[in-house]
């Protein structure tokens, strides 16, 4: 799960939006490690919440995954 975690900050940090839908995420990783599952991208995204490297923002309609720290994804 850690090389899958490293995938996505190295997604997260190369992307041009600051905030990006779990199925872009999941692209990003899979370009890297073409044989992961969608489930384990989405074990290693939570993991990644919990430990506070990324956070969720939610439009209402739509939950998306930013960087922690990158952009307006930060609770003022």
């Amino acid at each position: 799960m850690e090389d899958i975690k490293k995938a996505i900050l190295e997604f997260a940090e190369n992307n041009k939006k600051s905030k990006f839908y779990f199925a872009d995420m999941e692209k990003g990783v899979r370009k890297v490690m073409p044989d992961v599952k969608a489930r384990e991208v989405k074990k290693a995204a939570t993991s990644l919440i919990n430990e506070e490297k990324l956070i969720y923002y939610s439009t209402g309609s739509s939950t998306m995954y930013g960087l922690k720290g990158r952009g307006q994804t930060e609770d003022y």
